[in-house]
């Protein structure tokens, strides 16, 4: 299902803790990437669908840097043919001894128009990937080549990501807090429950600002409290 322009909108206001939430009352328990962080301070959501490159343990004889002269190599193939809107995501095995790419190939991924690049491994040339804004997520600097480790092998396959299954088409939401994965038949749903659980969540938070207790506000166990959020709310305009 392709993702619609009001839903990623709506994404982009939600956290991925509010997500994360709402995924887990509907028994998905598994779909945040571990040990993925931002490279630069997150100024705005990172909302796209999954384009998903899949890593393989190296195996020396056919991995060497004469691979990159096949312009249908699937690493570059991934990051030339990328769409924009879409995020692209590498499995790399969580192992960041090697980097999954760098700052030219995620440079060609910006001026694609790419939302976002994710990998449960790392990045070299960090610092100018960071300085290029557009929004990445790696667990840290790796400074070798792919190709020391990692063989690119397929694209656009299921794959895992930071142990969270990432399928093609998925929506991928990234934030401060690291990077979530919203199944693609739920994303318009998920997004609209998120934005209403946003809009309480502020109102709680204000009133445990003011001194109000926890009980019966967060959660709202008490019909009062929702009484006054709808009060609140219509006020606000939100």
């Amino acid at each position: 299902m392709a993702l619609n322009d009001t839903t990623r909108d709506l994404l982009r206001k939600v956290s991925t803790a509010t997500v994360a939430t709402i995924l887990f009352k509907r028994g998905l328990r598994n779909q945040m990437i571990q040990g993925v962080l931002p490279l630069h301070p997150v100024t705005e959501s990172m909302v796209g669908e999954a384009v998903t490159v899949r890593y393989i343990p190296a195996r020396e004889d056919l991995n060497g840097l004469e691979v990159f002269k096949d312009p249908t190599h699937p690493q570059r193939r991934a990051v030339e043919n990328c769409p924009a809107g879409k995020v692209l995501v590498f499995d790399s095995r969580k192992d960041a001894r090697a980097a999954s790419a760098g700052a030219i190939l995620v440079g060609r991924l910006k001026a694609r128009g790419v939302a976002g690049v994710v990998t449960d491994g790392g990045f070299r040339d960090s610092a100018e990937i960071a300085a290029l804004g557009i929004p990445a997520y790696h667990q840290r600097p790796s400074a070798p080549t792919n190709l020391t480790l990692n063989q690119a092998i397929d694209i656009d396959v299921p794959i895992a990501c930071g142990d969270a299954p990432v399928f093609p088409g998925d929506v991928m939401l990234g934030d401060a807090d690291g990077v979530i994965v919203i199944p693609a038949h739920l994303a318009e749903e998920i997004a609209k429950e998120a934005t209403e659980m946003t809009a309480y969540e502020d109102f709680a938070a204000a009133k445990v600002a003011e001194g109000r207790s926890l009980v019966g506000l967060y959660p709202a166990t008490d019909p009062a409290s929702l009484t006054e959020f709808a009060t609140w709310r219509q006020k606000r305009g939100v």
